[in-house]
């Protein structure tokens, strides 16, 4: 049986970041190449396809009608291809990630995903450090991390995750005692939750209902979200978090204080130093934290 002639599969690869980073530079970095040497790739695989399968505008990169269609093809393919070839190695060794993850993200975000990661790449095992300063210890005892932050290091290879809002959460009873509009003198009577490592949040929300003024009669500090939640929930505070954190808990307990949109100083990032990229454990969880949009 004749072989059929394939693409090269560097092009195939250099396509396949491009359409997920949305940006020739981006994709570039994440392979260690230069734009041009990117750019031939992409020419290439266009040249071997017949199809033009990105318009370019400047380093933005977007798929044409024919590029949608050909990666929509080919992209199962590739993931069934790896598979494949991973399932089949002789070098059975687990793959080991270090893992920083802050808790609340591990227990409503990741977790519930773990099983599909399991079930792609079975060899691959993570141990999951909730540790403080997971930013810091980035290269050093953790291979990479999930972290808040209002923008990481530039040394590091970063993925920003989400944007989100804040909200004050607090108990359905709290809530209704304080009313539907922000009140400075029943709030100043209040105690605040605040993540000591969030600490621009409150001043976030307070700026955003022209609350700058107020002085809460205690403020207390947290290390760990799902502990803010238990508290608000029992009527121990008002918790400054963000807003998916109490969709995602699902606790009838819980009421959002105001409504008021309130973009918040932090996202959820993935990091890791850009030479780990390519160590196999950590490019498998980065490719498929990025693909399950969590």
């Amino acid at each position: 049986m004749p072989i059929r002639r394939l693409p090269p599969l560097r092009a195939l690869e250099a396509f396949m970041r491009t359409v997920r980073l949305g940006s020739a530079r981006a994709a570039a970095e994440e392979l260690a190449l230069s734009p041009s040497a990117l750019s031939r790739r992409i020419a290439n695989l266009e040249e071997f396809t017949g199809k033009k399968l990105f318009t370019r505008a400047k380093q933005a990169m977007s798929l044409t009608d024919e590029g949608q269609a050909f990666h929509e093809a080919i992209a199962p393919h590739l993931d069934a291809l790896a598979m494949a070839i991973e399932n089949q190695s002789e070098n059975l060794s687990l793959l080991r990630l270090r893992l920083g993850v802050l808790p609340l993200f591990g227990s409503q975000r990741l977790f519930p995903h773990l099983g599909e990661l399991r079930k792609r790449h079975p060899l691959l095992h993570i141990d999951i450090d909730t540790g403080p300063h997971l930013e810091d210890r980035v290269g050093d005892t953790l291979d990479a991390a999930i972290i808040l932050s209002r923008g990481p290091d530039t040394a590091f290879h970063a993925i920003r995750l989400d944007y989100n809002r804040v909200h004050a959460i607090c108990s359905r009873e709290t809530a209704k005692a304080l009313g539907s509009e922000p009140d400075m003198d029943a709030l100043s009577k209040q105690t605040f939750l605040i993540h000591n490592e969030l600490p621009a949040s409150f001043e976030a929300w307070k700026q955003a209902l022209g609350l700058e003024k107020m002085e809460p009669a205690a403020i207390d500090h947290y290390d760990s979200g799902q502990l803010m939640l238990e508290a608000a929930a029992q009527g121990l505070g008002i918790a400054i978090m963000h807003d998916d954190h109490m969709r995602r808990a699902a606790d009838s307990r819980l009421a959002h204080l105001f409504e008021k949109e309130v973009e918040s100083p932090y996202s959820y990032w993935f990091v890791c130093k850009p030479q780990a990229l390519e160590s196999r454990p950590v490019r498998l969880f980065h490719d498929w934290l990025v693909g399950a949009g969590l």
